[in-house]
């Protein structure tokens, strides 16, 4: 029996061909001309004026939440649902994350629910597009003008996706993005942070680099990191940027051959394919189970892995993560959808070298959990 991994990536490009180029110059590390290549490029793909490398996401993260000032007594409005790397940095910073519910049939932030969390010590929003479908950024934005609030995009899970024809990665003050191995474009571990902002995009660079001064090097006036990404890294970065727009209609592809095979499948909760913002670009293929019906995501995904097929669960809301209740944030906090999807979301096999056959295969495979489950009732 064939086992399908939930994700791996596709060297199809120009990766060895790069990668060689490093060895036999000599350049691997973040003093390349890769690096340098990369972030031009990206940053033009998603019409930003800068684009400043690093080496992952959450780096990424970290370095935007300081760059937009961020410190002690401030909150920062994000989705409970989401990765601990978004909440993180906020809390490190000495600010507050103060927490927004999702949207079931999204799993993105509720907008709804935002102005009504804006308080004087909020200074930031970081708007998170969650699993391939874009957040409702006009809302955001304007939420964002109203109140005099930074905004923060984090892009990472949206390589080649546009929000109303206007790139992902290209709203607010600051935005990340993220290239971990199961990102549509990978380095194996990498980030980057795009801006408009001459002052922000220098400040980011000096915190990614040690905030090395720019005329005398050994001179330190803030403490920054070493996040830098490496000349290798950037290369296979380049070679995946390169096939982003081929990647994206064919995870789009593999998005459809799932709706089709899958729906009308009872107890289980499709993603959107389309909405008045964008067209589902399918980073992953999320299921959400009736939970009276077809029990936890974890249970399911050990029939799932009996029969050879890889699975994810979903994020674990922030108000439920026990290093922040240590901390003493989100006493008491309560958030419904986060919660339910939380426990019954995961995500199946959506590599981008799957083949309808294998979709099918899956697909079948799925049926057949779901039919074990249903006769036991």
């Amino acid at each position: 029996m064939k086992y399908y991994p939930v994700s791996e990536p596709s060297f199809i490009g120009n990766e060895k061909k790069y990668l060689q180029q490093c060895i036999d110059e000599g350049w691997i590390s973040s003093e390349g001309p890769f690096v340098d290549q990369f972030e031009k490029k990206y940053s033009k793909a998603v019409n930003r004026k800068h684009g400043i490398a690093v080496s992952s996401g959450s780096a990424a993260l970290d370095i935007a939440i300081k760059a937009i000032g961020i410190g002690a007594g401030d909150e920062v409005i994000m989705p409970a649902f989401t990765i601990i790397s978004c909440a993180s940095p906020i809390v490190r910073a000495g600010a507050t994350p103060v927490l927004v519910d999702c949207d079931q049939s999204t799993y993105n932030m509720d907008v709804s629910q935002i102005e009504r969390m804006i308080t004087n010590k909020t200074k930031a929003i970081l708007l998170v597009h969650i699993y391939g479908i874009t957040a409702n950024v006009d809302e955001v934005l304007a939420l964002a003008k109203k109140h005099g609030l930074r905004l923060v995009e984090d892009a990472a899970e949206m390589h080649g996706q546009v929000y109303k024809s206007r790139p992902c990665g290209s709203f607010g003050d600051i935005s990340i993005t993220s290239f971990y191995a199961n990102k549509l474009v990978t380095s194996g571990e990498g980030g980057m942070l795009m801006t408009d902002d001459d002052a922000l995009a220098n400040t980011a660079r000096k915190l990614r680099n040690l905030y090395f001064d720019n005329a005398k090097r050994f001179i330190h006036d803030e403490l920054g990191w070493n996040y830098r990404m490496t000349n290798l890294q950037a290369a296979v970065g380049l070679a995946q940027l390169e096939k982003m727009d081929e990647f994206a209609k064919i995870k789009r592809r593999i998005g459809e051959y799932y709706l089709k095979e899958l729906e009308g499948v009872d107890g289980i909760q499709l993603p959107v394919y389309q909405n008045e913002y964008c067209k589902n670009i399918f980073w992953v293929f999320p299921l959400l189970l009736n939970k009276s019906y077809l029990g936890t995501a974890v249970e399911f995904a050990k029939l799932l892995q009996a029969k050879g097929v890889g699975t994810r669960p979903f994020f674990w809301p922030m108000h439920k993560q026990p290093v922040f209740l240590k901390m003493g944030f989100f006493k008491d906090e309560v958030h419904p959808i986060s919660e339910y999807i939380s426990e019954y979301g995961l995500y199946i096999p959506c590599s981008v070298s799957l083949l309808e056959s294998d979709v099918i295969e899956i697909s079948n495979r799925i049926k057949m959990v779901v039919s074990e489950l249903k006769d036991k009732l």
